[in-house]
Parts: C-alpha cells; structure tokens; sequence
C-alpha cells in the first residue's frame, strides 16, 4: 500500500475513559464541541449512496451503523448472544501473541472501508464514540484515496492503490465527537478508518465539498444543477429552527416532513429565503418547487431568482407563485436562465421539500468545472 500524507489537526482535543452510565438521559455527559466544517455536505451519507462496503472485524456491532442517520441510540438493557448490543461499529478485543506478551502489538489495528457517496474535497471528520465509554478505540487514523468506478474491497486493498492520511494516528475519547480538520486539496472517493487497537465506534462524518466528474454532467445533458450529488450547495438560509436548509437539495423525493426545510412561524411582514451556489454556471429550462408532506406547514407563496458571478445582480424567474400542499409545483421557464447563484424566497414562511433546477452548464462552466476537477486529481 502506497501512503502519503496530508496536513490534519483535531479541533477537539477528547481522551480518555468517560464516565460509566449512571442512569437517566444518556447524552447528558456527552463530550462535543463547535466544528465549523460541519457546514459542508456529509460525503459520506447514506442517501448520496456512502456505504460502508468491508471491515476486517465487526463481531459486537455492524459496520453498516457507522453511517446511519441521526446520532446513536442507546439502550442499557439491549443484550444479544455475544454480549451488549451496541448502535456502532465495535470489534472484539485484541489479544498478543502469546502469555509472556499478551498485549497487541503496536501496529494492531482494526480497520472499515468506506465508499463515499459524493467524491469531494474533505474538510473535515468527525469520528464519534457515543455510548462507547470505556470500550472505544485508543486512537483513530483515517486514510483517503481516489480510485475511479466501482472498485472492490480487495482492489481497494491491493497493493497498487495510493493512500492519503487525512487523519494521522491520534488518541481520542470515550462518548465524544473527535473532530478533525482536513487539509487536503485532494478528491476523494473512498475512505480507510482505522481504530487501534480495537474497539467501537458510533458514527462516522465526512464533510466536505462535492466535486461530480464533469464528463458525466456532459453526458447527462439536462440534470439538476442545484442537487447536492451534482456538485450544488447551500450559501445560507433565513431559518433554520426546525431543519436543514440542505435538506431541499438531498436526492430524490421527500419521505416525511422533516426531510424537508420548515421554518418557524413568523409575526413579522418579513419572509424566508435560501441562497444556493450551483454546480457551476448554468443555463436553466425547468425548475420544481415540491411541499411533499409538508400539509399545514408548507409555504404559501415562492419565487426563484438567479444571479451570475458573486456580484451578478438577481433576475427574478419565476415570479411570486402559490404553492399547494404536499404538492409537487413544475415550471418551464419561458427562456433559458444563465446563473451561478439561485435564490428561494417563500411567503410569509413555512417549508418546501425540495428546490430542482433542470439545465445544462454553459462552455464558460463546463471549462471551469473541468478544471477544477484536473487540479483535485479526478
């Protein structure tokens, strides 16, 4: 295995045992802190299509559970055949080689492999042992390589694949969130998680920019160039009390309602709104606004506007239009729109589920798209 490594440095600088549960809310001693990159997409969620696809060892809990959503549930009473049932990936205890030296050796590490959902660049992860008190890792590292198509775990594995370490071997702490800055202009689209020598952990965050391979844009022709998979993404948003703005441009339809963006019930003449970059300039045709499932709560009224370049001036698309409930609204624009920037404004507030914007990138974007994608090594 070919390893290089990249520059890394913990936000948070947990270790050590928590204490043993006591009783009552589980998370009320849980150790976390602020981490700025948390505002980039999770590259590796399950509904971008991440998947954890191999790990040497998972005998107390699956691996799958390092990327579920939502954080991790504990139950104290949730015993199984081979001991307590826990919401992570644990492994078993690591033994020596023989009874004059019983401990692991230094080296000894269990490890998962993990297909990210988008390739991007990384700024940050977050590795994180709720629950895992006194049976979390010593340390963690985390390694990312690029290799194009559907590679296997045992060509992931081989010996001609470049690795990268995001993450160098650091401690961490029992019931936290270990968060570590990535410095990195690299793409990525698999990740190797080591923990040493063994251990559990709950959930795995990799948050970071999506870059999408522009021969496959091309290809594509016509697609949503606000979706997130495709290399959109939320600038900022007026509310978000209730759910995240990014929620309007996860893949496919919403399946309940706080899958969308909902916000809180204004008591001011004002209005809501969310500012998208997209995936690069583009020219739009076609746009959905959906409310699926939002019934009594979906917005009132919406209109769309779009912008070239940062100080492009915004040019309304679709003017101030009136939304059903749990509807999905279609429109086909009267003539192309050119834009780099998109703009959601919902009256008096409320939620939409999901924003789509139908269009294909302009030479201007396809070249700088292209380009970018070159200097990340895709």
């Amino acid at each position: 295995m070919i390893t290089v490594t990249a520059q890394a440095r913990a936000t948070a600088g947990f270790t050590g045992d928590a204490n043993p549960y006591g009783g009552g809310d589980p998370y009320a001693d849980y150790r976390t802190a602020d981490f700025p990159f948390t505002q980039h997409a999770d590259l590796a969620d399950r509904r971008l299509g991440a998947a954890v696809i191999a790990a040497n060892d998972e005998f107390f809990a699956q691996r799958e559970n390092l990327l579920l959503p939502g954080r991790a549930e504990f139950d104290p009473e949730h015993f199984g055949h081979k001991g307590k049932i826990m919401d992570g990936w644990e492994t078993r205890r690591r033994r020596g080689a023989s009874a004059e030296h019983p401990w692991p050796a230094a080296e000894d590490h269990d490890w998962a492999l993990i297909r990210l959902g988008a390739p991007g660049v990384i700024r940050g992860i977050v590795v994180d042992t709720a629950h895992f008190r006194g049976n979390y890792p010593q340390a963690v590292s985390v390694e990312g390589t690029s290799v194009p198509g559907s590679p296997s775990p045992e060509e992931l594995l081989s010996g001609d694949v470049k690795w990268t370490t995001l993450v160098p071997r650091t401690q961490v702490g029992g019931h936290a969130a270990n968060g570590f800055e990535v410095r990195a202009e690299q793409r990525f689209t698999h990740l190797r998680l080591n923990q040493h020598p063994d251990g559990g952990i709950a959930r795995l965050r990799v948050h970071g920019e999506i870059v999408p391979d522009p021969r496959w844009l091309a290809a594509l022709g016509t697609f949503d160039v606000a979706a997130l998979e495709n290399g959109g993404r939320v600038e900022d948003a007026s509310d978000l009390f209730y759910s995240p703005a990014a929620n309007t441009i996860q893949p496919g339809r919403s399946r309940k309602m706080d899958d969308g963006w909902e916000t809180r019930r204004r008591r001011d003449r004002g209005n809501d709104w969310i500012r998208y970059r997209l995936a690069e300039q583009a020219e739009i045709r076609a746009l959905e606004i959906d409310t699926a499932y939002l019934k009594g709560n979906s917005a009132g009224w919406a209109s769309v506007s779009v912008r070239d370049g940062e100080d492009g001036d915004w040019v309304e698309i679709l003017a101030r239009t009136r939304l059903q409930p749990d509807t999905n609204h279609r429109f086909v624009l009267p003539r192309p729109a050119v834009g780099t920037h998109a703009r959601v404004d919902i009256y008096p507030d409320g939620g939409i589920s999901r924003l789509r914007l139908f269009g294909s990138l302009t030479v201007e974007g396809a070249s700088r798209l292209a380009s970018r994608h070159q200097e990340l090594g895709g």
